[in-house]
C-alpha cells in the first residue's frame, strides 16, 4: 500500500483522553453520514426522482428493490475488507464511492436523457437500468459498507463498557435519523433534488477527510487496551476478556449465529415493511393519513428508552433475556396488525416496533463481538448485515403481496407470530458460544 496511505497524522497513544471516546464520536458521526444511503435518506427523493426520469412508483420502488437484493449479495464481501485492511481504509473509500454515487445521482435524469439519445430509443427500461444501478451503489457504500465499518470500529474499541457507549451512540443516532427527512426535505425545497445530492456528496469527501486522520484499527495497535484500561495494572479479571477469536465459518456453526441474526432480519423486514406503506396500512383500517405518520414519534420515543436501559444494562445481564424480550416486542406489532380496528392496536403496535427497535440498537452492535470476539468481525457482520439488507429489499414486495392477494395487510401478523414462535423455540439452546 502506498506511503502516504501508511502515515499516521495522530497518534492514538498520546491523546490527553482515552482514544477510544474520540472514535465513539467520529464512528457515529459516520454511521450518520450513511444517512443519504439508507431507506430514510432516499424515500425522501422518490417522488421528484422518478419524475424526472419517467418512471412510475412501481418502477422506481422495483429499481430500488433490485439494487439493494444485488448490495446485499456482496456486502459480506466488504466485511472481509474490514478484517484485512481495518476501518479507516474500508470506511474510508466507502465514504468517497457513496459520495461519488451522489454525484451520478444528481445527474441521472441528465444521463439517462444521453443514454437514451445514444441507444436511439424512448424506453423506461433505460432509465430504469440506470437508476438500479445507482442504488445498488448507494445501498452498498452507505447502507452497508460505511454503517458496518463505522459501528464495528466503536465496538473493537470498547469491551466492558462497549453497552455504555452504544448507549450515547443509538441516542444521538436515533434523533439524528428521524429528524434527517425535515432537513433534506427543507433543502430539495430550497435548491432542488439534484442540488441536495450534490450537497451531501460535498459533505461526504469532507468527511472521508476526516475518517483517514482519526478512524483506527484497534486500541491494541497503538499499544493501548479496550476501554482505556491501565497496560500496568491490568489484573487477571481483566485479562478474561481475551476469548475466543471464531472465524465466520466458524461462528456460521453456532446456533447463537442464526437466531440472533434472524431475528434482527425479522426487525429490518417488520419496520421496513411497516414504513414503506404506512399510511396504506392504516387507510386500509380506516385511519386517516396523520394517524399512520403519528405513530412514529411515540414508536421512536420508545425505542431510545429501551435502547438506552438496555445498553447500560448489557454488561450485567444475558443477551438471550434481550433476544426474548426483542420476540415479545415482535409478538406485540403483529398482534397490533391483527387488531388495528380495536382500540389497543395501534398502541401494541407502536409498543411493539418501539420494543424491536430498541432492542434491535442493541444487540447488533453488541452480541457479536461478544459472541466470536472481535479479530474476524468485519466478515461476521458484513455477513450478518447482507441478511438485514436483504429482508429489507422484500419487505415492501411482501407486504404488498398480501394485501394485493388477500385484500388486507393482516397475514403480516400471522405470518410474524409464526415465524417468530419459530425463532423462539430455536433460541432455547442459542447460548453464548464463549
Amino acid at each position: 500500500m502506498p506511503n502516504i496511505f501508511q502515515k499516521q497524522l495522530i497518534d492514538p497513544a498520546k491523546s490527553p483522553i482515552f482514544y477510544g471516546y474520540i472514535i465513539l464520536v467520529i464512528g457515529t458521526i459516520g454511521i450518520y453520514c450513511s444517512i443519504p444511503g439508507q431507506t430514510i435518506g432516499v424515500s425522501v427523493f422518490t417522488d421528484p426522482v422518478k419524475d424526472a426520469l419517467g418512471l412510475s412508483r412501481n418502477q422506481f420502488s422495483n429499481a430500488y428493490m433490485i439494487g439493494t437484493i444485488a448490495s446485499s449479495l456482496v456486502i459480506g464481501r466488504a466485511g472481509v475488507w474490514f478484517d484485512l485492511y481495518g476501518a479507516k481504509y474500508v470506511a474510508f473509500f466507502a465514504a468517497l464511492t457513496l459520495g461519488i454515487t451522489l454525484f451520478l445521482c444528481s445527474w441521472s435524469a441528465k444521463m439517462s436523457m444521453h443514454l437514451r439519445a445514444l441507444l436511439a430509443t424512448d424506453s423506461w427500461v433505460v432509465s430504469f437500468s440506470l437508476i438500479t444501478v445507482l442504488f445498488f451503489m448507494l445501498r452498498f457504500a452507505g447502507q452497508g459498507v460505511l454503517t458496518m465499518a463505522s459501528r464495528n470500529v466503536i465496538m473493537i474499541w470498547f469491551d466492558k463498557n462497549r453497552g455504555k457507549v452504544n448507549a450515547f451512540s443509538s441516542v444521538a443516532l436515533s434523533f439524528g435519523f428521524s429528524s434527517s427527512p425535515l432537513w433534506i426535505n427543507g433543502l430539495i425545497e430550497g435548491y432542488g433534488w439534484e442540488s441536495t445530492w450534490q450537497f451531501l456528496a460535498v459533505g461526504l469527501f469532507f468527511f472521508s477527510v476526516i475518517i483517514f486522520i482519526f478512524y483506527k484499527v484497534s486500541p491494541e495497535q497503538h499499544g493501548l487496551l479496550p476501554d482505556g484500561a491501565d497496560t500496568l495494572s491490568v489484573d487477571a479479571e481483566e485479562q478474561i476478556t481475551v476469548r475466543q477469536q471464531f472465524t465466520l465459518q466458524e461462528a456460521k456453526k453456532k446456533r447463537a449465529f442464526w437466531m440472533y441474526g434472524l431475528t434482527l432480519a425479522f426487525n429490518s423486514f417488520f419496520i421496513t415493511g411497516l414504513t414503506f406503506h404506512v399510511v396504506s396500512i392504516f387507510d386500509s383500517e380506516g385511519f386517516s393519513k396523520q394517524d399512520a405518520i403519528s405513530i412514529f414519534l411515540p414508536g421512536s420515543v420508545v425505542a431510545v428508552t429501551v435502547s438506552t436501559i438496555f445498553n447500560f444494562l448489557s454488561n450485567y445481564l444475558l443477551l438471550k433475556l434481550y433476544l426474548y424480550l426483542m420476540f415479545f416486542g415482535g409478538f406485540l406489532a403483529s398482534l397490533g396488525f391483527l387488531l388495528l380496528s380495536t382500540s389497543a392496536g395501534v398502541p401494541m403496535l407502536i409498543a411493539g416496533f418501539g420494543i424491536l427497535g430498541g432492542f434491535f440498537a442493541v444487540l447488533n452492535a453488541v452480541a457479536w463481538p461478544r459472541f466470536f470476539g472481535r479479530t474476524h468481525l468485519g466478515s461476521i457482520t458484513g455477513k450478518i448485515m447482507s441478511y438485514l439488507i436483504l429482508a429489507s429489499a422484500l419487505a415492501p414486495s411482501i407486504f404488498s403481496l398480501c394485501l394485493s392477494t388477500f385484500g388486507s395487510y393482516r397475514l403480516v401478523g400471522y405470518l410474524g407470530i409464526g415465524f417468530l414462535t419459530f425463532l423462539a423455540i430455536g433460541s432455547l439452546k442459542a447460548d453464548n458460544p464463549q
